[in-house]
């Protein structure tokens, strides 16, 4: 492998089957886990294990400042078009998505990981992930 193949980064990102209305992309983990957690279906460890694990996304992870590259007059009520990537090198991060993934699993959801070196326009960035704008061949994908 070549050195610049060696330095790309990658992206990855867990969604269940369900499509996000506003992207129309599988839609993220939290949306299925929130909704696990109200059901009233988890044994009180995995409750306890659950909630522990939304606390440490909901303080370790920042909500992203934007979802779309449009500045235009009311863009923010526009429906968003960015998706949400964590970075392979937030190991952490990638490490309790995984542990999240196991609990969707486990209560019958169909959990995917998905990865790309180049996943869209970006649009946000922090140290553990991005935001971008999936290209169209990339909507079939994620």
């Amino acid at each position: 492998m070549n050195q610049a193949a060696e330095d790309l980064a990658m992206y990855l990102r867990f969604v269940v089957l369900e499509k996000h209305p506003d992207t129309g992309v599988g839609a993220g983990l939290f949306g299925a886990a929130y909704r696990l957690q109200r059901n009233g279906s988890l044994s009180t460890p995995e409750r306890d294990e659950l909630l522990e694990l939304l606390d440490w996304f909901g303080t370790e992870l920042s909500v992203p400042e934007r979802f779309s590259r449009s500045t235009s007059k009311g863009h923010y009520r526009r429906a968003t078009k960015g998706i949400s990537w964590l970075k392979d090198s937030a190991a952490d991060h990638v490490q309790k998505m995984h542990r999240l993934a196991q609990i969707l699993r486990d209560h019958g959801h169909h959990v995917e990981m998905v990865r790309s070196a180049n996943p869209g326009y970006l649009v946000y960035e922090d140290e553990h992930q991005i935001v971008a704008e999936p290209f169209n061949d990339m909507l079939k994908r994620v």
